[in-house]
């Protein structure tokens, strides 16, 4: 990875559904999770939900549950994912832009609460660790998105404010943890939300996917980074 530094910008993307085509990989991992344990979901309310802490996922889609169901659901999900891995792809554009990103002088932060297992899938699928400035997992934080922990501490390791930073995500989770921690949002549809809930939730701008987004990048709000004295618009 390249060395995080205290005296530049930085743009933090969210990694599921923004860089990789994988939140259907998650919804199917677990539909099957849930039909193990006899507790049939649609696959709408799984969709729905991805993008959340994990935990919260199950609050949402398994109430009634024990712990102990719970925490059997977790590992289902986790050996179907695996199981699926080969269908994990990068999405249109994603290298490009980490590279063009990097490029401009501004560091590249992957700003996740993904399992360090899905993390590392993640990682070698996207395959562009050589201009990644720093990583966060769900280790890091107790509480995953929408809360925005996961957010600060981005922002801690790669040494910038909230106002030096650009947040890069597909979910409502991501663009309402962005928008608590101070952080503008660009928000990417290429995780299966529409535009309007992504502008509700406090997205500043809003593209189909990475490849949409670099094709607009002197004109988003990572441009501003860039700018002398500017910083992009508060959301």
């Amino acid at each position: 990875m390249r060395p995080a530094s205290s005296d530049v910008p930085a743009v933090l993307f969210d990694v599921d559904g923004t860089l990789v085509d994988s939140n259907y990989v998650h919804v199917h991992a677990w539909i099957r999770a849930f039909e193990v344990e006899d507790q049939p979901v649609s696959a709408w309310r799984v969709h729905r939900s991805i993008g959340m802490d994990g935990d919260a996922l199950l609050r949402t889609l398994a109430r009634g549950t024990d712990d102990a169901v719970r925490e059997r659901l977790k590992d289902h999900h986790s050996q179907f994912y695996r199981e699926m891995a080969s269908m994990l792809t990068v999405l249109p554009g994603a290298r490009d832009l980490l590279h063009r990103v990097s490029d401009l002088g501004i560091q590249v932060v992957l700003a996740t609460s993904a399992p360090e297992d899905e993390l590392m899938l993640l990682r070698r699928v996207l395959d562009c660790d050589d201009v990644i400035s720093m990583v966060t997992s769900s280790r890091d934080v107790d509480i995953a998105k929408p809360d925005p922990g996961i957010v600060h501490l981005a922002l801690e390791r790669a040494g910038v404010s909230a106002s030096g930073a650009v947040f890069v995500g597909d979910s409502t989770w991501d663009a309402l943890a962005a928008r608590r921690a101070g952080v503008v949002t660009i928000g990417l549809r290429s995780g299966g939300v529409g535009t309007c809930e992504l502008d509700c939730a406090g997205a500043a701008v809003i593209y189909d996917d990475p490849r949409d987004l670099l094709d607009h990048l002197d004109e988003s709000p990572i441009a501003a980074l860039t700018a002398p004295d500017s910083a992009p618009a508060s959301p």
